[in-house]
């Protein structure tokens, strides 16, 4: 059961009884969806294991006709996952190797959880991502992989280009977190550096069958996107990783060995990402067995079963974070004023990711800039409450999950002589929110599934 770790103080931080109720509604209903995406009930749920057929998403592979079972993946849920298809399939299962994030608390007895570095990749990733390449060239025509992929296994399974060092890798990692970019374009410049990503893994496992189950941190669910793709049939190409880089300013920046790749790869003189004609993808299946929608749903259950008049905004949410925040709070100020979109009581719920562009030096994420700038348009009112939350319990680069705020916490902040547009303008929302003990703490969570952002307009 994941819970909330300081909801009783985050209750109690409301200055009036609409805005303690209204916080105490909306840190349950961030509860229940990230119970409602668990990765080990999602993959119990979704697969079924009758005589030698396990079957999933309408698929069904008889394991009595392979010879041997595979598991490879990586991710920042790919801990649980593992664990709970080891308990599904047992000693069926020949040999497993899985790169899950520092400090896994998880435990396989046939499948080997390897502990890499996220969201910046480092040597020890490498080293597992060659080992689950080892496994993949091995498979013949009669074996099965299964691959276990979530969100973070863009980074947890890092494998340059050859002439690229990690360190490489690395730094041009950094720079795009940093600069905007949005998730496809760092996995667009991922894919055309990497030996692993962008089809390739497919590729390279070609003749085996490979039955991809995926636990998406991607707005609109992209296949291509999630964790870069490694089974997926690539549509960007290098020149379109040149365009992402240059267009955020990087391209001179970036490190000679990237450089020298990636347009050698535009000239033709390095093989482009497999396609979606290659024949390798015939026998690959790949299966969402969770996403945003889902932990949304579960959000708007919960509010709805409170007595809230709910409007499911959008599971697509995008765009740089302060400004997210100023439009969830012009929105709960428009049904504070005049009862539009929706009449109170109300809880209004966006999923997706922002972006956070750093211009300051500060410290922070996403979800809490967006808390940050949402409590700048509220200021004032009563039984208002926003809050956002990483449903990996790991916002930027942050122990805290997201942030609340309610009509008095600018109040709230100018009485400890904190100046919260300063904060916002140098993207230190982290700092802003300890100080006012606003953060939401959930530690690692195990799932991963983009961001929750919750109104409650009571």
């Amino acid at each position: 059961m994941i819970t909330i770790k300081n909801k009783m103080q985050l209750i109690r931080n409301g200055k009036t009884p609409l805005d303690q109720k209204a916080r105490a509604l909306i840190l349950k209903s961030l509860e229940s969806a990230l119970n409602a995406v668990d990765p080990k009930q999602l993959m119990t749920s979704k697969l079924s294991l009758k005589n030698s057929v396990l079957k999933v998403n309408g698929y069904s592979f008889d394991l009595k006709r392979f010879k041997n079972v595979y598991v490879i993946g990586g991710g920042k849920a790919s801990g649980l996952m593992a664990e709970a298809l080891e308990q599904n399939l047992g000693k069926r299962i020949t040999i497993g190797f899985v790169n899950v994030p520092r400090g896994n608390r998880r435990k396989t007895k046939i499948i080997e959880l390897h502990e890499a570095s996220h969201p910046i990749p480092d040597k020890t990733g490498v080293e597992g991502t060659r080992r689950m390449l080892k496994i993949a060239k091995q498979a013949k025509k009669e074996d099965l992989i299964i691959s276990l992929i979530s969100g973070g296994g863009s980074s947890l399974m890092p494998l340059p280009h050859t002439g690229i060092t990690i360190n490489d890798m690395k730094k041009i990692t950094d720079a795009l977190l940093k600069c905007g970019a949005t998730i496809d374009e760092i996995n667009a410049v991922r894919k055309h550096i990497s030996d692993f990503k962008g089809g390739w893994l497919a590729k390279k496992a070609y003749p085996a069958t490979i039955l991809n189950l995926i636990l998406s941190d991607v707005v609109g669910d992209t296949l291509e996107s999630i964790a870069s793709g490694p089974t997926v049939p690539d549509s960007t190409t290098f020149s379109d990783a040149i365009k992402i880089l240059k267009k955020y300013g990087l391209w001179n920046k970036t490190a000679a060995s990237i450089r020298k790749v990636l347009s050698h790869g535009e000239r033709g003189l390095i093989v482009e990402t497999p396609k979606a004609s290659d024949e390798a993808f015939r026998k690959v299946y790949n299966v969402i067995i969770g996403n945003n929608r889902l932990a949304i749903q579960a959000v708007n259950e919960q509010l709805t079963s409170a007595g809230l008049n709910t409007l499911l905004l959008t599971s697509s949410l995008e765009g740089e974070a302060r400004d997210v925040g100023f439009m969830l709070a012009s929105t709960a100020s428009e049904v504070s004023k005049v009862g539009t979109p929706i009449s109170k009581p109300a809880g209004i719920i966006a999923g997706g990711e922002a972006t956070v562009t750093v211009t300051g030096k500060g410290l922070g994420g996403r979800n809490q800039e967006i808390a940050l700038a949402s409590a700048l348009k509220i200021n004032g009112m009563d039984g208002v409450v926003v809050a956002s939350l990483s449903t990996d319990g790991i916002d930027g680069p942050t122990d805290a999950a997201g942030a609340i705020v309610d009509g008095k916490t600018v109040a709230r902040a100018a009485e400890m002589n904190l100046d919260s547009e300063a904060f916002l303008a140098e993207n230190d929302s982290y700092n802003f929110f300890s100080k006012l003990h606003d953060l939401i703490f959930t530690g690692s969570t195990g799932t991963n599934v983009n961001d929750i952002s919750v109104i409650a307009v009571l």
